[in-house]
């Protein structure tokens, strides 16, 4: 008797693990109700699978999200699962939901840093992005250097120069990805190495003799070509006049590091007390060499001309008002060249470089 109810019992705790298989089974595979194109959702950093499921649940999406939450703790599915932004489609299945949560199958967001932008027009530019969480309020350059784990060792390509006062230039102009439960420093972080790499690259592979000390003085060059052209075809040739400059030690003499310099000062017009300022430390009018940083994000091209610079004898070059500039090899020559474009021909268009820089 006692072996036939042993039988009976083991019968139906079979029958029961069939059962609770088949429906455990059925409701991972049953698509959630998903209406119109799809369901965006959020995990923040720290959240788990059951704050995802009783959202889901609160939005009519997901039925029984105890069901699995249990099924989550029995099997160690949906344990560790990835923060960010999250868009279920209408097929999509709890399975598929744990898998997405799991392998972190998050939406991206792009955010693009520009050519010629400073370290401030950078940070405006962060802080502004809707789905980049802020971790750069009331930060200040140490602070963030330290947020960054900016390390000055020998294996960095910019130890020489490292600085906890200014991370000017520091960041490479380009197009980035990030997912929602991204932060704004994890950006940077990721502008920071790019710069890294793109200066080790191109530093490796430079034109002897120039004048440069190290990478960084090169990046403090290419920023000066960025913000003196747009124009691909004038950065190694503006780069050749600015080294040729340094070489005979002349003064660079160039606009946008005395603006640069001049910080929120500058109204939008450069006036001749400006350039006989010697206060001011970017003021290539009056001090001799480069400038103590860069003044801006300076791309590959930038790098790579201040790397190249073309050769030739022209010393000086005056914008033409259409974004490129005439060169000149005397002194002479460009005085009669800034009679012509800057005095004689300037028009309501003249524009000295592209309205981005």
């Amino acid at each position: 008797m006692l072996k036939r109810i042993l039988l009976i019992i083991v019968f139906i705790a079979l029958v029961a693990t069939v059962v609770a298989v088949y429906a455990t089974n059925k409701y991972l595979d049953t698509p959630l109700l998903i209406e119109g194109e799809g369901v965006d959702i959020s995990l923040v950093r720290g959240g788990s699978l059951g704050t995802v499921s009783y959202s889901l649940a609160e939005q009519g999406v997901l039925s029984y999200p105890v069901w699995l939450k249990i099924y989550s703790r029995l099997t160690g599915r949906g344990i560790s699962i990835k923060a960010g932004d999250y868009f279920l489609t209408q097929g999509t299945t709890p399975r598929v939901l744990l898998d997405k949560l799991e392998s972190g199958d998050v939406k991206y967001y792009q955010l693009t840093l520009v050519e010629g932008w400073n370290l401030q027009q950078v940070l405006q530019a962060l802080k502004t992005q809707q789905y980049l969480v802020d971790q750069l309020a009331e930060v200040n350059a140490p602070q963030l250097s330290s947020m960054l784990n900016l390390v000055a060792d020998d294996s960095h390509i910019l130890a020489v120069e490292l600085s906890q006062t200014s991370m000017e230039g520091l960041f490479f102009p380009d197009t980035y990805r990030y997912h929602g439960a991204a932060t704004n420093v994890d950006v940077l972080e990721q502008a920071y190495q790019r710069m890294q790499q793109v200066l080790e690259e191109e530093w490796a592979n430079r034109q002897p003799d120039l004048p440069y000390d190290n990478a960084y003085q090169a990046l403090i060059m290419a920023s000066l070509v960025e913000k003196e052209t747009g124009a691909a075809s004038e950065r190694p040739e503006i780069a050749g006049v600015f080294v040729r400059r340094l070489n005979k030690g002349m003064r660079l003499q160039t606009d946008p590091t005395v603006i640069y310099g001049l910080g929120t000062d500058f109204d939008g017009n450069l006036r001749s007390r400006h350039l006989k300022d010697a206060s001011n430390l970017f003021n290539t009018y009056r001090h001799h060499g480069l400038p103590p940083t860069p003044i801006a994000l300076a791309g590959r091209e930038a790098i790579h001309a201040a790397l190249h610079p073309a050769e030739g004898d022209t010393l000086y070059f005056v914008a033409k008002g259409d974004g490129t500039h005439y060169f000149s090899r005397t002194l002479e020559e460009h005085q009669k060249a800034v009679r012509k474009y800057q005095i004689e021909q300037r028009r309501k268009d003249y524009s000295s470089s592209p309205s981005n820089n």
